[in-house]
């Protein structure tokens, strides 16, 4: 069997993903603000159930871009989401990532309590006098957390990526968010992680920065 390769230039690679991606996606249309989140989802999974399963609240992407605006932080629940997510183009709006999932008191508190560490960081990310987007892709528990301290009125971050993979809870824990009145950006169903979660935060970074030209 002959096996024809597309000749791209390696600066077209990303430019002829995103041509496929929107020819599979046929007569499909979405809410400008969303489709680029969306497609950016898809491109790095190569998954086009996100097509469906992305969950927007209302204004969630206006309101996400406001907040980064007024130099608002991600608190991300894996290392692998922190590393992912373009910190000098959030820099340029005054906001940092952190991540807390190595740090020595938050696996001691853990261990003692025994509870995840995932829960214990949102615990310590919301005593940040920052404003605050979470980005969660791999514990559930981080989502459950969050939940608590909304209902409870510890903590109400600026916009909640909720994409979390697995089997164990995953379903849940996204439902709850999205019964919260926080801005939300949800993966329903098991299907996400790590990637699609910095995938999110750079659709809209990159959103931000061509605004800005």
């Amino acid at each position: 069997m002959k096996i024809e390769l597309e000749n791209i230039r390696p600066q077209d690679i990303e430019k002829r993903s995103f041509e496929i991606i929107t020819q599979e996606l046929g007569a499909r249309t979405f809410p400008q603000d969303q489709e680029l989140i969306i497609k950016r989802c898809i491109h790095t999974s190569a998954d086009f159930e996100y097509a469906d399963s992305l969950c927007f609240s209302e204004n969630a992407v206006a309101r996400a871009m406001e907040a980064i605006r007024e130099g608002a932080c991600i608190v991300t629940d894996t290392q692998m989401a922190r590393a992912g997510i373009n910190k000098k183009v959030l820099a340029r709006f005054g906001g940092e990532v952190y991540n807390f999932m190595s740090d020595e008191d938050v696996a001691k508190e853990a261990k003692e309590r025994g509870c995840t560490r995932a829960a214990v960081c949102m615990e310590k990310a919301a005593k940040l006098d920052k404003k605050l987007i979470f980005a969660i892709g791999n514990a559930p528990t981080a989502l459950i957390r969050l939940y608590e301290m909304i209902q409870d009125g510890q903590i109400s971050p600026a916009l909640i990526i909720g994409v979390p993979v697995g089997f164990v809870n995953v379903v849940q824990s996204k439902e709850l968010i999205m019964e919260t009145q926080i801005p939300y950006i949800v993966a329903r169903g098991r299907k996400g992680g790590s990637n699609i979660a910095a995938c999110i935060c750079n659709a809209l970074l990159y959103m931000m920065s061509s605004d800005r030209g």
